[in-house]
């Protein structure tokens, strides 16, 4: 190869890695899927029906998230233990909710999105369990992942929504922060644009290749 031509590959490389910006997430949904994001109208009064319950769904779980406490060292972990407070709720106002079942049909708990529900005019629909910090909420810091998977966890036509918690610190047990919710907020997102980051990635057969190892021994 000449140099020229390696510098051209080089550059082409750089471009591709270059993030995609403002994808809207309907369009990753039915590409991944085959399933669409159906939007969320507030003139529809079954729509409306559903968000007075979420309402009422997000209102309950808060509090009972104030009653108990999140114990936790670190505010990044608090949002997996809100699904189980947002999931009791869902099921105390008569919602038929779980963990979303794959293509394959099983339950997964990692990934998009956290519940599946069925609301009282027996719709499918996905939520998200999420926790902010108030001086960070309009920042750029990235607040929402979506991974391709094989076994998708999406597998219907339905709205996706989000509870999303201000989650703040109430007290502390040893090394642990005691957290507790201020406010909430329910999201839509047939509208929500999404960018792609690139990431290299290398599974353990390759990585630990006696090609790379330099030294080994046992203790």
């Amino acid at each position: 190869m000449t140099e020229e031509y390696i510098k051209t590959l080089e550059n082409a490389i750089k471009q591709m890695l270059q993030p995609i910006r403002n994808i809207p997430l309907k369009l990753v949904i039915e590409s991944l899927s085959g399933c669409i994001i159906v939007p969320f109208n507030p003139e529809d009064t079954k729509d409306q029906a559903v968000l007075n319950t979420l309402i009422e769904v997000a209102k309950l779980a808060g509090l009972n998230v104030n009653k108990e406490g999140i114990i936790r060292p670190r505010p990044n972990e608090v949002g997996n233990d809100i699904e189980s407070f947002v999931l009791n709720a869902l099921r105390t106002f008569g919602y038929e909710s779980s963990k979303p079942a794959t293509i394959s049909g099983k339950k997964k708990s990692t990934g998009y999105p956290d519940i599946e529900f069925k609301d009282q005019y027996n719709r499918i629909n996905y939520l998200e369990c999420k926790t902010y910090n108030v001086q960070s909420i309009l920042t750029t810091m990235r607040a929402f992942y979506l991974s391709p998977s094989e076994d998708f966890k999406v597998t219907k036509d339905a709205h996706h929504f989000i509870i999303s918690y201000e989650i703040y610190v109430a007290g502390q047990i040893k090394t642990n922060n005691i957290y507790k919710c201020r406010n909430w907020k329910i999201l839509s997102l047939d509208q929500l644009l999404v960018d792609v980051k690139y990431e290299f990635n290398c599974d353990n057969r390759r990585l630990y290749s006696q090609e790379l190892i330099l030294a080994e021994g046992s203790l």
